[in-house]
């Protein structure tokens, strides 16, 4: 799996390829992540990247050819055809079942724009694909290049401790798209509040009843809307429809 990422901070990346669980798999090269940066491709003493928008207006505007010229000395090296994708409020919003996705393709080459964004004869061009992290702007692409980078690095097969661990993750189908229930670790009582019994009891039957009610009221409470998914989908059982019943 590799990933291109075109931008003009390069880095920025540094820390995400560096540390925690998921530099292993950037080091190893088991997700290949090569960073291209624009300006090298620019003309003129000044490298310049950006210009005015046609027909005036705040900020500057990246430039079509340096942009061009980079992405087309990527796919040169690359021997496959991947999806060039663009960071923008335009797109869809990133999810889990997007992540997914990503995690058993072959990666893709990754925009990350500046100012006020790209010339959109760039994007009318060559971007096939465009993504967004939610309904607010950022100064760039680049953070959320890596929030794509990191959930789809921790689905590679050896990258977790627990090989399994990302299934118990809040919105994967295994725990039928809810969030995830609470945690507790050592000590049992900390500041006045004790950990509930039933996690302490070795009941293991109990346990999963009690986590799975505690996933369903979090969910019901917080994010009404995967409640409703879950239901169209038909991944709630008459327990699960009786206990929320009982809550509301």
């Amino acid at each position: 799996m590799r990933f291109d990422i075109v931008t003009l901070f390069p880095e920025l990346f540094a820390p995400l390829l560096t540390s925690g669980i998921t530099r292993r798999a950037f080091e190893s090269g088991q997700v290949d992540v090569r960073l291209s940066n624009p300006r090298d491709f620019a003309s003129g003493n000044y490298k310049r990247v950006d210009d005015r928008p046609f027909g005036g207006g705040p900020g500057m505007v990246m430039m079509a050819e340096p942009l061009d010229q980079c992405l087309k000395n990527i796919q040169a090296q690359r021997t496959d055809a991947v999806p060039v994708v663009l960071f923008s409020p335009a797109g869809k919003a990133l999810n889990h079942a997007m992540v997914a996705r990503w995690a058993d393709s072959q990666g893709a080459i990754l925009i990350c724009g500046r100012y006020e964004g790209l010339d959109q004869r760039f994007i009318d061009e060559h971007v096939t694909e465009q993504i967004s992290l939610g309904d607010f702007v950022l100064s760039g692409g680049e953070i959320a290049a890596m929030a794509l980078l990191d959930a789809v690095t921790r689905l590679q097969p050896g990258v977790l401790n627990a090989a399994d661990s990302h299934e118990q993750d809040s919105f994967n189908p295994v725990l039928d798209g809810l969030l995830d229930c609470p945690h507790y670790t050592r000590p049992e009582n900390w500041a006045g509040r004790a950990v509930p019994d039933v996690l302490l009891s070795g009941h293991h039957a109990q346990i999963e009843r009690w986590r799975r009610e505690q996933r369903l009221a979090i969910t019901a409470r917080l994010r009404p809307e995967l409640i409703v998914q879950a239901r169209q989908a038909g991944r709630l059982s008459p327990t699960d429809e009786a206990f929320l019943a009982r809550s509301v």
